[in-house]
């Protein structure tokens, strides 16, 4: 006998420029906000879901079928969902997949997330990148357009937002390994999989919540340094975040950064991070490595960038930049050994384009230790 299909529920999803759509409630019933990104993914949701990267940020799937596949708890990249909400086209609410744990409705419940399915998201996408990235509202408790539109337009922007804190561990962590590198890693929003990484290659980490004392890291004794990647505007952070990327600098040991890690980096150098027209979201970004002349299909997800037509190059030399729009996706420091990048290494779209930025980071660290290659 075929389940009775799930009961429709409305839902509206209001843009702070007035748009509205209307939709079928997804998730638990509630009202959310926040910035409006798109992410073009075929798949790997529940990564997207648990990025930190992504808090405070509503998520909108460009690919229409979501759901399909269900979800499983070894998929998850941080301990909870850290999306705002959710918008897709085609939701799934029955899925097939025999390593599932359960649908992505009961995941969403359990994660306490609000959506809404059944609107045009390729109307939305291209009116975004039309207009340029802006906060939106979705609710399915309130049905009233004018007020949504208001909250949309009341909800605090991602220009001067800090958020790396909300997503940082609350004291810091020891993941030990059989090798022998110790790496001092900063919690901003430190995806599971870069832990993974690290530990592969026999890294020991000691990672630090975003706000960390000097002193403390300094008796880790680390063989090397790494900065995460995480949500917000990376000028908000620079405050508690720019005293150990100097430490880290003066040290003389190797730096790597990803992401919020890379813009801190460059912002260390003083040079300017700005807001971007729409932000890169996806796992189709082609990157030009320029030191080996090859591309790279890589995934991103960042609304901020260094600012290229502010580099200093007696500081700094570029490494990777976007194929797409010419963005810088890669630094390398002169000035002491540092490098830094844009997109996510630690992830598979290409499917295992960029995981060599990793064992060169690990060079590096042998180099100083005055270890064999």
């Amino acid at each position: 006998m075929t389940p009775a299909a799930p009961e429709k529920k409305p839902a509206i999803l209001a843009l702070s420029d007035g748009t509205v759509v209307h939709g079928r409630a997804i998730g638990i019933k509630g009202t959310t906000g926040g910035e409006l990104c798109f992410n073009t993914s075929m798949s790997g949701y529940q990564e997207i879901f648990t990025d930190p990267s992504y808090y405070g940020q509503l998520m909108m799937m460009t690919y229409p079928h979501i759901g399909n596949y269900g979800t499983m708890s070894r998929d998850d990249e941080a301990r909870k969902v850290m999306i705002a909400g959710l918008i897709v086209r085609a939701f799934s609410d029955d899925y097939s997949n025999l390593m599932a744990d359960g649908s992505l409705q009961e995941y969403l419940e359990r994660n306490k997330v609000v959506g809404i399915s059944d609107v045009d998201t390729r109307m939305l996408v291209k009116h975004i990148r039309t207009k340029g990235v802006m906060n939106a509202v979705i609710s399915s408790e309130i049905l009233d357009e004018d007020e949504l539109v208001k909250r949309a337009k009341d909800w605090d922007p991602m220009d001067g937002l800090e958020l790396a804190t909300k997503v940082t561990r609350n004291e810091a962590q020891t993941i030990p390994s059989d090798g022998p590198f110790k790496i001092a890693a900063f919690d901003y929003g430190i995806k599971q999989n870069i832990i993974n990484n690290f530990n592969q290659r026999g890294c020991t980490l000691r990672i630090f919540p975003a706000e960390t004392e000097v002193d403390e890291l300094k008796e880790w004794n680390a063989d090397g340094y790494f900065f995460s990647n995480g949500p917000g505007d990376p000028n908000a952070s620079s405050s508690y975040a720019l005293p150990i990327v100097k430490y880290a600098k003066e040290s003389g040991k190797p730096v790597f950064g990803i992401c919020l890690g890379h813009q801190l980096m460059a912002l260390a150098e003083g040079i300017p991070v700005k807001k971007m027209f729409v932000g890169h979201r996806g796992a189709n970004h082609p990157v030009k490595n320029l030191e080996t002349g090859l591309v790279e299909i890589t995934t991103q997800n960042h609304g901020f960038a260094v600012d290229e037509k502010s580099l200093d190059d007696s500081k700094v030399e570029v490494t990777h930049i976007n194929l797409n729009d010419k963005t810088i996706e890669g630094l390398k420091f002169k000035t002491y050994p540092g490098m830094s990048v844009q997109y996510h290494p630690e992830a598979s779209p290409g499917p295992h384009d960029s995981s060599y930025l990793f064992d060169q980071f690990l060079e590096m660290v042998k180099e100083t230790k005055g270890e064999p290659a």
